[in-house]
């Protein structure tokens, strides 16, 4: 059995405490040596044996359980779980990083899932990469700064792993591991029990195997979700292509496998608009690393000053190009500007979503580098939701995917129209 399955039927009570443990034990022993998402734990499946144990003590009722009962989670260790140490991929001092338990992993809890453990990340959730391979071709790199969280997901351990994206990693190695990664509207999942890279661009996401799934965990962690909403999108939405030098920085090859599911969405009915938009692309992106440099710089100010010794080398010139910011309000503007004129060109041109790709490419090869998280930068900088759609497998095993992109605070709808484009993109 699948993890779905594993967990419908111990929620359903058809299966043991003791034997869904054991099989969850199983999988986990079988994959988890060759793609090392997670961070080592003594008795991980003692634990959740007695964990799952309170849990049919307190829901004994198969047919009134809460809406992840049983569901198993990995959750990236920049967030603080109680019962585990939180390290960011870092030397630091692990005394000096604790903090109270995450809000989005107690509304997991609370909900019925069980934390199967903390997953590796990048250092402080930027570009130094851990030791995770990608579970589809272990000579790749699996994406980051989520790269435990997305490998977990896409190699079948667990179902459902919260990750963070500031500029490209929930929906980066999601793609870049075959699972679904959707990063919600800027705050629409709490920070609340993160450590920080920048407070203006970090937002809370996950990764799930599919879309039903995805919408799940959505209407668990997201504030004020809107049910009925997803009542209202049965219309085939508009999607929007944004041309020019946004989209030139995708390869050749995945320009093309993008092509093709445009080809696919048109055929199945979905009315497709070209739009030039980002002209200043180039602009964009040298706008988004100098105010998420001046963020991770006051973020981190007295860990760099005590510890400075401990940082990687790519982290300390961050701090350092932080440190020299010295016009980020007009940074912040000029984003502001940029989401407006995104939100007006979505207007003008009635355009329900953007299509993109996710990555510029399949996983590069190598594991000394997570990849360019270009695709992602400006939605990211605009604070729009985003979900990731695996879609086909190139001749290295390694997955591709299709990026969509809603209006702002329309989440909902998002997912809705997501599950249906799935049925399409997920046959190519």
């Amino acid at each position: 059995m699948n993890q779905n399955e594993l967990t419908q039927a111990f929620r359903a009570g058809e299966l043991s405490i003791t034997n869904y443990i054991s099989q969850i034990e199983n999988q986990f022993e079988n994959i988890e040596p060759a793609v090392l998402s997670f961070i080592p734990k003594p008795n991980r499946f003692e634990r959740l044996q007695t964990e799952a144990e309170e849990l049919i003590k307190k829901y004994p009722d198969a047919n009134n359980r809460p809406p992840l009962f049983g569901m198993t989670v990995g959750v990236k260790d920049i967030f603080h779980v109680k019962g585990f140490t939180t390290q960011a991929g870092s030397k630091l001092p692990a005394e000096d990083l604790q903090g109270s338990e995450a809000a989005s992993v107690t509304k997991l809890k609370n909900a019925g899932a069980l934390i199967l453990g903390k997953t590796v990340t990048t250092e402080f959730a930027y570009f130094t990469p851990g030791p995770t391979r990608n579970p589809h071709n272990p000579n790749h790199t699996p994406g980051g700064s989520s790269s435990g969280s997305a490998a977990a997901v896409g190699a079948g351990l667990c179902p459902i792993a919260l990750g963070t994206q500031t500029i490209g990693s929930v929906i980066r190695p999601a793609a870049f591991c075959g699972a679904v990664g959707f990063k919600p509207t800027y705050e629409r999942i709490s920070r609340e029990g993160v450590i920080p890279l920048s407070a203006t661009f970090d937002h809370v996401g996950f990764f799930t195997p599919n879309v039903e799934t995805a919408k799940r965990v959505a209407a668990v962690l997201l504030e004020d979700w809107r049910i009925g909403e997803l009542e209202v999108t049965t219309r085939k939405p508009t999607l929007g292509v944004p041309t020019g030098r946004y989209l030139e920085s995708a390869s050749d090859y995945a320009l093309a496998c993008f092509n093709d599911l445009c080809h696919a969405l048109a055929q199945a009915g979905y009315e497709i608009r070209r739009v030039q938009v980002m002209d200043d692309f180039d602009e964009i992106k040298s706008r988004h690393d100098a105010i998420m440099s001046y963020d991770a710089a006051q973020v981190h100010k007295e860990w760099f000053a005590k510890h400075e010794i401990l940082y990687s080398p790519k982290f300390s010139d961050l701090i350092r190009r932080g440190q020299q910011i010295t016009n980020y309000q007009l940074f912040l503007q000029a984003r502001d500007a940029f989401r407006a004129s995104i939100i007006q060109t979505m207007s003008d041109n009635q355009i329900d979503l953007w299509i993109c790709p996710p990555a510029i490419g399949p996983a590069p090869k190598g594991l000394d580098s997570t990849g360019d998280p270009a695709m992602c930068l400006p939605w990211t900088q605009i604070g729009f939701p985003a979900v990731n759609i695996p879609t086909t497998k190139n001749e290295d095993n390694l997955p591709m995917g299709l990026q969509l992109v809603g209006k702002w605070n329309s989440d909902e709808s998002l997912l809705a129209w997501a599950e249906e484009i799935e049925k399409v993109v997920r046959k190519i």
